[in-house]
């Protein structure tokens, strides 16, 4: 009854790796990740409903889209793609050529490594960014701790286009009634920001939580039901503190895809509310066209 009700729902945060042979991992040396094909991920995801997918550049390939580029020829209208590039470099023509390809988004990560000044380094890397984007169907999506986009929420205000944040804005011990809490809740309240209610491990002491934060998932649920989307992570990076090891290949979170998703759908407060984070609003945020008319692989 459930795969009824949801089919076409979206995972909207997956990443897919390639053999190390023909994707080398260039951009880091902490860990090797091992292959996760997009056809494991469709083999543990499609029995429960869910059959579009946005696959988001991992920091490992920087700015090399080409293992991104292969899964999204695979899923055709089923996909979409957010890439890492370099905005001082890259032109919109290029990127229009992306376009085509199934990309949408453009990714900055203000996480995965250190950053002096970090609001200096977001207003003029989204500057960047902002300054060669096609069209203004595309957007930038964010990935940094609460606290971090809490300081640049003025910089992200200001933006004309979409900003979508990562993994429920990263709020480790914050809590929604904390400052940090509030400014993150202000920002999304608006409305060209989006979030993304991914990866809850990232968000709890336990590195293998399947639940969602209870308190998190109603505050942002509240303040901008439209403009919540879900994402699994899958495949579930080590982490941070396990890889500590060069170019040891460091295996990913053991984590049932099919309970991390039930986990949250069960924590919905309503079938309708399923519906809008799962099926509608990444329908509207990714441009997936209606699934009566999607091309096949």
């Amino acid at each position: 009854m459930r795969k009824t009700l949801l089919a076409g729902a979206c995972d909207c945060h997956v990443h897919v790796v390639g053999p190390t042979g023909r994707f080398p991992q260039s951009a880091h040396g902490s860990y090797l990740a091992a292959p996760a094909a997009l056809e494991e991920l469709r083999a543990v995801a499609e029995p429960l409903g869910v059959s579009r997918f946005v696959i988001v550049q991992p920091s490992f390939y920087g700015t090399d889209n080409s293992c991104l580029f292969e899964a999204l020829d695979k899923l055709g209208d089923s996909g979409r793609g957010v890439a890492v590039v370099d905005a001082t470099s890259i032109s919109s023509s290029m990127l229009e050529s992306y376009d085509q390809r199934g990309i949408c988004g453009l990714r900055l990560n203000f996480y995965s490594s250190p950053v002096a000044d970090v609001n200096r380094k977001l207003e003029r890397s989204l500057a960047d960014t902002l300054d060669v984007l096609p069209r203004d169907t595309w957007h930038v999506e964010i990935i940094a701790r609460a606290g971090t986009l809490a300081a640049a929420a003025p910089i992200i205000a200001r933006s004309k286009i979409p900003i979508v944040i990562d993994h429920y804005g990263l709020p480790e011990d914050e809590a929604p009634e904390s400052p940090a809490g509030r400014a993150l809740l202000e920002l999304i309240s608006l409305p060209h920001v989006w979030i993304k209610l991914s990866a809850p491990y990232r968000c709890s002491k336990d590195p293998l939580a399947t639940s969602p934060p209870s308190e998190w998932l109603a505050a942002l649920v509240h303040t901008a039901p439209d403009r919540c989307v879900w994402g699994s992570d899958w495949p579930h990076t080590p982490p941070r503190n396990d890889a500590r090891s060069e170019n040891k290949m460091l295996p990913y979170r053991k984590i049932s895809y099919e309970r991390l998703f039930d986990d949250f759908y069960g924590a919905l407060e309503s079938p309708e509310l399923a519906r809008r984070v799962l099926i509608e609003n990444p329908t509207r945020l990714y441009g997936f066209p209606d699934a009566r008319h999607a091309r096949s692989e």
